[in-house]
């Protein structure tokens, strides 16, 4: 088996397991709290992780035009997700209003374009690189790039607004794991793994708390003593 294939398989399992650990944390919290910034973002964190189970798939050597299709499909959806998630946390609901509109449109038109164009084999290394069809490049940029800036500018907004560093880390994690999800187009496949590794990891230090266990065991010990 080529070097190459071991390091994407490994990859892929890996990006996997960190993506639906954090993708399970975010619905926990979301059931806790019922707020639509978590639903939107821990739903385009399980697409994420699908979309990574796919790219094992290629990885391992099996590749269908329709596993193609879905996997576009799909990330162009998480960065769609995530970047409603980011719009959650504006209180302009029609700029909300706006953008679920237009992304229906763009979603739908994306939908078409893959279903009526034939994208070919893609695969390049086990990973898809190939440029896609013209078609399906120009609708899936209406969806992504729209995306993209919204998320840039909401976390800049939000940075401004909280100066938290988890704050900082979790909207960085979410721009690069976006980024993550255009890279099908690069001419570089392998940045699609760094940066899918790099935003999960960011979005881990944001999320959890790894020093609540270390507070939490004196402020026990404090609360036997009395």
């Amino acid at each position: 088996m080529p070097d190459t294939q071991v390091i994407v398989e490994v990859s892929t399992l890996v990006i996997f397991a960190f993506t639906a650990i954090l993708a399970g944390y975010l619905t926990k919290n979301y059931l806790r709290g019922r707020r639509r910034s978590t639903l939107f973002w821990s739903i385009g964190l399980w697409l994420f992780a699908i979309g990574v189970i796919l790219e094992t798939a290629f990885a391992f050597g099996a590749y269908d035009a329709l596993l193609i299709d879905v996997y576009l499909f799909i990330v162009a959806l998480l960065v769609n997700s995530l970047a409603l998630g980011s719009m959650e946390l504006l209180g302009n609901s029609r700029l909300k209003t706006y953008y679920y509109v237009f992304s229906a449109v763009t979603l739908t038109a994306l939908a078409f374009s893959l279903a009526f164009t034939s994208p070919g084999d893609l695969l390049l290394n086990y990973v898809v690189a190939v440029p896609l069809p013209m078609l399906t490049t120009i609708t899936s940029s209406f969806v992504t790039f729209p995306a993209a800036v919204i998320l840039v500018v909401i976390a800049a907004k939000s940075f401004m607004k909280t100066r938290s560093k988890k704050m900082l880390s979790i909207i960085a994690g979410v721009v690069v794991v976006s980024i993550a999800g255009s890279l099908y187009i690069a001419a570089f496949p392998a940045f699609l793994y760094y940066s899918e590794f790099i935003g999960i990891v960011l979005l881990w230090l944001g999320f959890f708390d790894f020093g609540a266990h270390r507070r939490a065991a004196p402020e026990k010990l404090a609360h036997s003593r009395r």
